[in-house]
């Protein structure tokens, strides 16, 4: 009795585990095969099939070739860390060949721009005691050092450029909008290093939303001691910015990192019942409902985003990935 007991009680387990399927068609998971050499196109190809995050990058090189094909308006947004970092360099490319048409940025990602033609900043690390780094007059961004004297030349640099901006206030009544206002630094700096000076030089418009937030918010506080009447006009710009996407046959979304370049740029193409394209590319989660980690299908909800639009999120680092995006897109030759 036993024994037939055990064996009723095996068939059931044996059934429960090896349970009828149905037959799966698609891609086939496979990865690169290094013994067919080092092939760097074909690695990125390969991440196709390789599943997880790589194939969502894999998308979205994808989704930025069709924006690029179909002649989209492509709006690049990313936030003050990544200017810090190297990838400043792979946004000047972008504004200096027009490869993008609108950048929404924080104000870290203005004034470090123009820091940068200022004074180097230096690999660090993320372990470095901030007590001591505090002594040494040195502030840390991650694993990259930023000396004190960097803010100094900052504020002899934007000090008289606020002067000449007030002087026009004066003789005219009308306040400054803020992407006037980062047009007036790129000409100032004339530095062909900067992102800042080829969206000048371009006309292409930089858009900060949060443009008191750091440096720049720093020496507005001591510019109105002396000049308490000074104004800097947001409102401009989010008209600007509205008025940006609503007669595009077509608008496509780049966004790097989240928080208010991220709905800035969302919320603008509301105006335009939604994007054609969105490629988001962080690390921030959506359990807490905030924007910063919500994925595209909620910006659907709001009419930020298009029900039948392309969209993908990449859960990475854009350190790491979007110089391999730009390679295999904006920096291919046709």
């Amino acid at each position: 009795m036993a024994a037939k007991k055990q064996k009723a009680l095996e068939e059931i387990a044996r059934k429960n585990i090896l349970r009828e399927s149905e037959d799966v068609k698609g891609t086939v998971i496979s990865g690169y095969d290094f013994n067919k050499g080092v092939d760097y196109p074909g690695i990125i190809k390969s991440f196709g099939s390789t599943g997880y995050q790589a194939t969502h990058f894999y998308r979205a090189i994808g989704l930025v070739s069709k924006m690029i094909s179909e002649n989209a308006t492509i709006f690049l947004g990313y936030t003050s860390n990544m200017v810090s970092s190297g990838l400043r360099d792979v946004f000047r490319y972008l504004v200096q060949h027009k490869k993008v048409h609108v950048v929404v940025t924080t104000a870290g990602g203005i004034e470090e721009d123009i820091i940068k033609c200022l004074g180097d900043f230096v690999l660090g690390d993320f372990r470095a005691s901030g007590k001591e780094l505090r002594k040494k007059g040195i502030n840390r961004i991650g694993n990259i050092f930023v000396p004190n004297s960097r803010y100094v030349r900052f504020e002899e640099f934007f000090q008289p450029v606020l002067e000449k901006i007030y002087a026009g206030q004066k003789a005219t009544g009308k306040a400054i909008a803020v992407s006037d206002l980062i047009w007036r630094l790129g000409e100032a700096i004339n530095d062909e290093r900067s992102i800042l000076y080829w969206a000048w030089k371009n006309r292409i418009r930089i858009y900060c939303p949060a443009i008191t937030d750091g440096a720049l918010g720093d020496n507005v506080y001591f510019f109105k001691y002396s000049h308490p009447d000074f104004v800097i006009d947001i409102t401009e710009d989010t008209r600007r910015l509205n008025d940006t996407t609503i007669d595009q046959d077509k608008t496509g979304l780049i966004i790097l990192g989240a928080g208010v370049v991220k709905h800035a740029i969302l919320n603008a193409n509301m105006f335009r019942n939604g994007c054609d394209y969105a490629v988001y590319i962080n690390t921030a989660q959506e359990f807490d409902g905030s924007d910063a980690g919500a994925l595209p299908e909620e910006a659907i909800s709001w009419g930020k985003i298009l029900p039948q639009a392309n969209t993908v999120k990449v859960f990475g680092d854009a350190t790491i990935l979007f110089p391999l995006l730009v390679a295999q897109t904006f920096a291919q030759k046709k």
